[in-house]
């Protein structure tokens, strides 16, 4: 037992665990700077049990015990299982559409036993663990347009249903699994046309319709007049060129319109265009300029820890959530975010070093999946605090107080350094 222990000891990626232990440390130090008050005993803070930042520190002890749990399973539960789970993901996230609870506007949440938690959040995982699976089963040949499609799907269908939560914050993090299907050899036409899509919605929205359109049709002009030599030999590219514009102009002047109309929620098409510029509205907007305040005031080296003001006088709405990395720019400056990006880019690269390194093709997918989970959060998170993204719920990854969070990001990385650990043990 204890020979055993050691070498699962010895197979652990022991950076990874820092860098892990390290990122959570800031959180509850950040929380707990969110806690405190001006006037306010740090001691009477700190003993204060039924603060943010103790409930934080609880659900640290529960992901230490699910930490702990999943290094000693057997590291095939997870490939066997990786399918059932997803299904069991997909089940929780439909039950939630019928039994759901709402909170602060999103109805994503289950209660089961007084314990509240977000499937969409644990969803990411399953699917994870089944886009794995299939990318690495022997009958999946990737190069075939039905495996590319059904790999999109698993990745996707999670992501339609939480849009229906009103968590579109959420449903965006599910493209991130893009990038392990890209690695695996998904064509890089698919990102450029995801890309192109991003572009045609910034357009509609900044571009009056009719000029869009007389753009969109000059391009193909000009497109079908370079390529006219060999038109009449091609009309297939005819017809192509002809189809993209036709998409793309139906696209821009019926689908975003009817999108932001129908499908988004009125708040959510306020923030963007408050964003985007196009509509001033200082409740809307007030969250992130409170934010950019914050971060702003930090200066280079901070204001130092507990001594923040937007922070000790509350300026900040869920500063202690989707605003956490404020608190870090103000109190630690410019120096003190870039060496939180540190952190997280040296995380984000010993992932992908870990990934690299496999002969198993599960685990590689799974980890790159990791990655992207992870980036795509810190991505978003930040970039709404700055202004950059509009504000759509997203947390910091082990920083922002949430105990779904917590414990999703802890069995998404302990998993990987779990089916990591066996590749070194059957190395040796």
């Amino acid at each position: 037992m204890n020979r055993k222990n050691t070498t699962l000891a010895r197979g652990i990626d022991w950076p990874v665990v820092y860098l892990f232990i390290a990122l959570t440390l800031v959180g509850v130090l950040s929380i707990f700077a969110v806690e405190h008050r001006e006037g306010e005993s740090v001691i009477n803070t700190l003993f204060h049990f039924s603060k943010t930042y103790a409930q934080q520190v609880k659900w640290l002890g529960i992901c230490a015990i699910l930490a702990i749990i999943i290094l000693q399973v057997d590291s095939k539960l997870f490939t066997a299982t990786a399918n059932l789970l997803y299904v069991a993901g997909i089940g929780l996230l439909l039950l939630v559409l019928v039994a759901g609870k709402d909170i602060k506007g999103s109805h994503s949440w289950l209660v089961i036993g007084g314990f509240q938690f977000q499937p969409a959040e644990l969803c990411k995982l399953f699917t994870d663990l089944a886009l794995a699976k299939y990318l690495s089963g022997l009958e999946t040949n990737f190069r075939r347009l039905k495996s590319q499609i059904i790999a999109i799907a698993i990745a996707l269908i999670p992501a339609f249903i939480t849009i229906f939560q009103n968590e579109t914050g959420l449903a965006l993090v599910y493209f991130c699994f893009f990038i392990p299907m890209y690695r695996e050899g998904l064509p890089g036409e698919v990102l450029v046309v995801a890309f192109s899509l991003v572009i045609l919605v910034i357009s509609a929205l900044l571009v009056n319709k009719d000029l869009l359109f007389i753009i969109l049709s000059a391009i193909a002009l000009l497109v079908l007049y370079l390529s006219r030599r060999g038109m009449a030999r091609r009309r297939v590219r005819i017809i192509l060129v002809v189809l993209i514009w036709g998409f793309c102009s139906s696209f821009v002047m019926f689908a975003v319109p009817f999108a932001f109309k129908h499908v988004l929620r009125p708040y959510q098409v306020t923030r963007i265009n408050v964003m985007l510029g196009k509509e001033i509205n200082p409740q809307a907007g007030y969250n992130v300029m409170q934010s950019k305040i914050a971060i702003g005031s930090g200066g280079f080296l901070g204001k130092g820890y507990l001594k923040g003001t937007q922070t000790r006088f509350d300026f900040v709405p869920e500063q202690s959530t989707d605003f956490i990395f404020c608190t870090i720019g103000e109190e630690f400056g410019f120096f003190g975010s870039l060496v939180l990006l540190g952190i997280y880019i040296a995380l984000l690269m010993r992932i992908i070093l870990i990934a690299e390194r496999q002969r198993s093709v599960f685990t590689r997918v799974y980890a790159y999946g990791v990655a992207s989970i992870i980036f795509f959060h810190m991505a978003i998170n930040i970039g709404m605090e700055v202004g950059l993204a509009p504000v759509i719920g997203i947390p910091l990854p082990l920083i922002s107080y949430g105990g779904s969070s917590l414990m999703t990001f802890t069995a998404l990385t302990f998993i990987l350094l779990r089916l990591d650990a066996d590749r070194q043990m059957v190395l040796r």
